[in-house]
């Protein structure tokens, strides 16, 4: 799993793994995820048995999104004919240019966490913006995320103030042309 997958397929939502002791093929299922915009096998990078299963991803699927490559881990895989099969995997300075490619195809978006929720903003006034952010904030639950978009160009200053008036945590943001995309997340 990547998070430029994760960016594509957007908010993981289940996941069913093989058990442990399951022995898979190169390309043959894992098992299947799916999420908000993709359903689908999860194809095994190597021949091999699965020796574990990440049951908290399991429960918790969105920890995919949240981090992919850390507590979002799918399965352990003991190869059973790596050296075979070693050739067939890319090393990251390869997959590169695959991954510029499809970051451009797809428009995807990476950040610091992966949204809940989405709040476009565009011709509003930096003030309404975080009047119907703090609405926003009051239905959902502690610790989900929003990815707000906005055109003020008053608003990193106004969201500095913001987060440290209410506590809520302001995760990441970035600037893009005319457009600030700000990722929040409900603390409290």
């Amino acid at each position: 799993m990547t998070s430029l997958l994760s960016a594509i397929a957007g908010k993981f939502t289940s996941a069913s793994i093989r058990p442990a002791g399951t022995r898979v093929e190169r390309g043959r299922s894992l098992g299947t995820l799916e999420s908000l915009k993709f359903v689908g096998p999860l194809p095994s990078p190597l021949s091999g048995t699965i020796s574990s299963v990440n049951g908290d991803m399991v429960k918790r699927p969105k920890l995919m999104n949240d981090a992919s490559y850390t507590q979002g881990w799918i399965v352990k895989l003991k190869s059973l004919s790596f050296q075979e099969e070693r050739g067939l995997l890319s090393r990251p300075s390869d997959a590169r240019e695959d991954f510029k490619k499809k970051i451009a195809e797809f428009h995807a978006r990476c950040f610091k966490a992966f949204p809940d929720h989405e709040m476009y903003e565009i011709g509003t006034e930096c003030s309404a913006v975080l009047v119907r952010l703090n609405e926003l904030l009051v239905s959902i639950p502690i610790e989900d995320v929003i990815h707000l978009v906005t055109d003020d160009p008053t608003s990193y200053v106004e969201m500095v103030r913001w987060r440290d008036q209410t506590g809520h945590g302001l995760v990441d943001w970035r600037q893009e042309g005319n457009l600030f995309h700000f990722i929040v997340r409900k603390e409290q």
